[in-house]
């Protein structure tokens, strides 16, 4: 009942809730806890599932050429839309939980239900959309015009939850350089600080 009550507790925050709706989602919206170390999803299978974590971190990586490049953290409050979820092509990336997570897991067919039953639901959709796509230009265009201390340097700004929580290797990675590159910078760093 806790998961539920996860997912109860973030949407009254952003929206006011009906008592069936409090009740739909205290009993039974695929709200799951998947273990550290769950792969959520694989390079080359078919995403057919969107996430909202609700507690935990999950990674999304690919593998190219032997090497892991890390796409991309997603903690607390941060949905998850698995690159070319919808167009049944094989995804590119993994998903991987690094830490226990707790996450909304849905198909497209359960949201539609959903939204059909709770029109009102469609407003924190549209705004998390919106969210989400603030967030990826942003970082996108970072990532392309900083360098790598820079990109360090507006992570540590932005979101310094995750030099706590995510092994420095997958930041190495995340910023596009080697884990020795990333010790430099984190000395570098270090000392103007």
């Amino acid at each position: 009942m806790k998961r539920s009550n996860e997912l109860v507790d973030w949407l009254s925050r952003h929206m006011e809730l009906s008592d069936d709706l409090a009740e739909l989602l205290l009993g039974g919206v695929a709200v799951k806890t998947f273990p550290k170390g769950t792969i959520l999803l694989r390079q080359g299978d078919v995403a057919t599932v969107t996430f909202f974590v609700l507690r935990g971190c999950v990674r999304s990586y690919t593998l190219k050429d032997g090497d892991d490049m890390t796409i991309e953290f997603y903690l607390e409050e941060d949905p998850i839309l698995p690159i070319g979820f919808g167009s049944g092509v094989p995804s590119v990336h993994f998903l991987e939980c690094l830490e226990d997570t707790v996450a909304v897991a849905n198909s497209p067919e359960q949201e539609e239900r959903m939204l059909r039953a709770h029109p009102e639901l469609k407003e924190v959709c549209l705004g998390m959309a919106e969210l989400m796509a603030a967030k990826l230009q942003s970082s996108f265009a970072g990532y392309k015009t900083a360098s790598p201390e820079e990109r360090y340097a507006a992570l540590l700004e932005r979101r310094p939850e995750l030099i706590q929580r995510v092994p420095l290797y997958h930041i190495a990675s995340y910023l596009g350089v080697k884990p020795e590159t990333l010790s430099r910078i984190r000395g570098k760093i270090g000392k103007k600080a």
